[in-house]
């Protein structure tokens, strides 16, 4: 965390950041929180008595859109100024402030480096024009490996700092574990997420994501173990590794297989118990990192899977690769190392030119690849995508079918894999204790978008249930099940979080 002496222009304003969308996101306002901070504003996630509202919007689908716009109303009726930033906000820009007046400013990612002064505009009165949206892959060499360098603004890879008064406090030429962090924690959970890279080389024809958040740029390994090693001294014991695409962090860097070699790394880092890789596309998915995830200790045996759809004709006409027999192979290439590894994927129903027996096809797929949690999404249009533009378009009625029965399935089959796990032991991070309920997560189970496991009372010996708090990393026996929910009974404390810490 950067910290500084209030100055006079900022000293007791307070801003609310709120955060929406994914954990990318959350990384990006913990980037902002500290630079405000460092600059003397009162950073909190609570509204009440605020003077500005920042709302770190989602774009990605229309749902995420339609909250974003609810949140920033919301925000306007607490009588607080309202600023909009994020990937709505840098998607839609001068679109977005004319229809949505309550706004006082909409910021692009370009303003984050001076994002206290543009608060202290807005609470002045001053009227800040709002940028015209552009295509941010073309702001860097179409070349990875000449990224490097590139003056542009990537939101969660801040590695300077000015505190009030102006100071430079480190350059790019300064050593990553001499650097202050740029970073403020927005909750004092045992579980951070640690941004790898940002933006998308790849062009998925359903995906706007590229557009707004840019060409792949991976963060240095030195940055990285830097910032683990800063957040496992605030109290955080798993790391979850986020980017737009994991798979491809280092190519940028000279080096593909660099997330092979980073892994062990942050798995040794003091304090850190688990790694989490999250956002990994199947294509890029080499062996050499299934071995390394699946067998490296403190990393958890977790694949988390972009598979979008399994049907070949279908990923094709997504731009993507892959079937469901080479999807499959992948699965079992990972359980070969790992038999009780957690795997989770995304699929989209009712893609342009999608038919019955498309459906079928994924429904194969998922019936035989026996993951642990299925996200769902029914198809719609994007701004700015070449899917809006294909022939062939499904009808709305015949995508909801589809949806509601493809949700029902994998709902079903997420709960047999479930209890497939029905006395084997796993391993809990402990997230919450909450009048007497123990929560946490197995290997298996990803922050918000997997199951949990409720830890009970052992009948006799075991681990004092009353004596556990978050952080704690505790062997259990699985005795139940609730949908992709598990019940478990801890045996032994495998590492004790330090009592006091964050």
């Amino acid at each position: 965390m950067v910290s500084a002496t209030s100055s006079s222009s900022t000293a007791g304003r307070r801003v609310a950041l709120l955060t929406l969308g994914c954990a990318r996101n959350e990384v990006d306002s913990e980037e902002l929180a500290a630079r405000l901070h460092a600059d003397g504003w009162q950073v909190t996630t609570d509204g009440e008595g605020a003077d500005v509202v920042l709302v770190n919007t989602c774009g990605f689908v229309e749902k995420a859109k339609q909250d974003s716009i609810q949140t920033l109303l919301a925000a306007a009726d607490t009588g607080a100024k309202v600023v909009a930033a994020g990937c709505m906000a840098e998607r839609y820009g001068r679109e977005l402030a004319d229809g949505m007046p309550e706004a006082g400013a909409v910021l692009s990612f370009d303003d984050y480096p001076d994002i206290s002064a543009r608060l202290d505009e807005v609470l002045a009165g001053k009227q800040i024009e709002a940028h015209v949206p552009r295509d941010r892959r073309e702001l860097l060499p179409l070349t990875p490996v000449a990224r490097r360098g590139g003056a542009v603004v990537v939101p969660g890879h801040g590695d300077t700092a000015r505190p009030a008064g102006g100071t430079l406090l480190a350059d790019e030429h300064t050593p990553a574990h001499l650097r202050p962090v740029l970073r403020h924690r927005l909750d004092s959970g045992p579980v951070a997420s640690l941004k790898l890279a940002s933006g998308c080389d790849r062009r998925c024809a359903f995906c706007a994501i590229p557009a707004f958040r840019g060409a792949f740029v991976s963060r240095t390994p030195d940055e990285l173990l830097a910032e683990a090693e800063w957040l496992a001294r605030s109290g955080v014991r798993e790391l979850v590794l986020v980017s737009e695409n994991s798979t491809s962090y280092g190519k940028d860097l000279g080096d593909p297989r660099l997330l092979e070699k980073l892994l062990p790394q942050l798995a040794a880092v003091d304090g850190i118990v688990r790694v989490r890789a999250s956002y990994l596309q199947p294509a890029e998915t080499r062996p050499g990192l299934v071995e390394v995830i699946a067998t490296t200790p403190g990393v958890a045996p977790y694949f988390d899977l972009s598979f979008q759809h399994s049907s070949e004709a279908v990923l094709r006409r997504m731009r993507r690769f892959g079937s469901t027999d080479r999807f499959l192979e992948l699965l079992a290439s990972v359980r070969e190392f790992a038999p009780d590894a957690g795997a989770r994927s995304n699929v989209i129903v009712g893609f342009p030119g999608e038919t019955k027996a498309d459906v079928q096809e994924l429904e194969r797929f998922l019936g035989a690849a026996r993951l642990d949690a299925i996200g769902v999404f029914d198809y719609s249009d994007e701004d700015g995508t070449e899917a809006a533009t294909l022939s062939g378009k499904v009808s709305s009625a015949t995508v909801k079918r589809r949806y509601d029965r493809l949700s029902a399935l994998a709902d079903e089959l997420c709960s047999q894999r479930a209890e497939e796990r029905l006395g084997s032991v796993v391993e809990v991070l402990v997230d919450s204790v909450d009048d007497g309920v123990v929560e946490g997560r197995a290997a298996h189970q990803a922050p918000e978008v997997d199951g949990s496991t409720t830890l009970v009372a052992p009948d006799g010996g075991g681990v004092d249930l009353a004596a556990l708090r978050p952080g704690d990393l505790v062997r259990a026996v699985v005795t139940g099940t609730e949908g992709v929910d598990l019940v478990a009974v801890p045996e032994e404390m495998v590492s004790a979080a330090p009592r006091g810490a964050g």
